[in-house]
């Protein structure tokens, strides 16, 4: 009968144990939680109830696996002991980067929370994201180092391996020299700040949003969803464009080719008329200048703003669409044509422009400065 009660007590009451820890550390996590609402720490911690029942209960079978009298266990008590030291060692680095995750998100979430900056937030964030594969990486070499000590034979191989581990070394330092570069690369993006999670990047001719930062690699979704991985040494040997940097606000141009009869004042009126109705212009500067000619056409440049890069471009298709929409409907003698074709005449017949928008243009007196934007 003891034989049967013995593993029994001894498993059983283990087990008992590791729950009633587990069930107080989460009672008492949950109510410090309900308390604290300014801080998520206490939530996030409660994602370690699990980690740490497994590792309590590794510990305590550790201990107590040999008081079973059990002949089986007796005669794998080596094995045995083994596994659960293994098992102590992984739960053991997995509640440590449970606690780390649960430690860096509370102070990333209480940073963005009282933050305006977007930048900021972006780039703490960044960070917070490879500190905690950093981490993570640091703890599994760890681990997995204690694991393979824990075999005798590991440890003379490893005392046998340090007199060559400069060799060793020299040879990895060569063959890695490409891994290596990334991973200071990535170490110099998330503490120099030169792109950040969320931030709108140009590379190699691809507009789109970063989404991923990590020590090795860096994605961006483009604008059609999909998504470039590009190395991060990249970002720290060539140029490309951030246009997150210094702010979000932007300003587009929008270029039109048109017969040097175009109503340039008209259209002025027409641009700010559209900008007004358009949700996405920000208010900020708008404009409208001939840029360049050329023997049968001149180059007409409008300058909008908008408050980042998604509404810069909606207001650029905006304008480029409403007003090439109005030129063919009431001047269709503006838009540019062949030099060899019939030419169409302006609505007073002598090929100048229409009286009325000299006329406008001599009423205007509010502003007799054209806006031409900038540049």
């Amino acid at each position: 009968m003891e034989n049967v009660l013995r593993p029994l007590l001894v498993i059983g009451g283990s087990v008992t144990l590791t729950l009633l820890v587990g069930w107080a550390a989460d009672l008492f996590l949950r109510r410090t939680d309900a308390r604290h609402h300014e801080t998520p720490l206490w939530g996030l911690l409660r994602r370690c109830r699990v980690p740490l029942q497994v590792l309590l209960l590794a510990a305590v079978l550790r201990g107590a696996y040999e008081k079973t009298d059990l002949r089986m266990v007796q005669d794998h008590r080596g094995g045995i002991g083994q596994t659960l030291s293994l098992v102590l060692i992984g739960t053991g680095a997995w509640l440590v980067v449970r606690i780390a995750s649960a430690v860096v998100e509370s102070s990333y979430a209480r940073y963005a929370s009282s933050t305006r900056d977007p930048a900021r937030v972006r780039r703490v964030r960044t960070q917070v994201t490879l500190i905690m594969r950093i981490v993570t990486a640091v703890v599994a070499v760890v681990a997995a180092g204690a694991m393979l000590m824990t075999f005798p034979g590991m440890r003379t191989i490893g005392t046998s391996m340090l007199a060559s581990a400069g060799i060793i070394g020299i040879v990895a330092g060569v063959a890695a020299q490409s891994t290596l570069g990334n991973l200071f690369a990535g170490f110099q993006i998330a503490f120099g700040d030169m792109v950040r999670i969320g931030d709108t990047v140009v590379v190699d001719g691809e507009w789109g949003t970063v989404e991923e930062v990590t020590l090795t690699f860096l994605a961006v979704r483009t604008w059609d969803e999909r998504r470039i991985t590009m190395p991060v040494s990249y970002f720290t040997s060539k140029p490309f464009e951030n246009w997150s940097r210094g702010g979000a606000q932007m300003t587009g141009t929008v270029f039109l080719h048109l017969d040097h009869s175009a109503p340039v004042d008209l259209m002025r009126e027409k641009l700010q008329e559209i900008l007004g109705t358009c949700k996405a212009w920000d208010g900020r500067d708008w404009g409208l200048a001939v840029t360049d000619t050329t023997p049968n056409t001149m180059e007409l440049r409008a300058v909008v703003t908008a408050k980042d890069a998604d509404d810069v471009w909606t207001v650029r298709c905006t304008v480029r669409e409403q007003l090439i929409a109005w030129l063919t409907e009431k001047h269709p003698y503006a838009l540019p044509r062949i030099a060899t074709a019939p030419a169409a005449h302006p609505p007073n017949g002598n090929g100048r422009r229409p009286p009325e928008a000299n006329t406008h243009a001599e009423d205007d007196t509010t502003d007799p400065t054209p806006r031409t934007g900038r540049g």
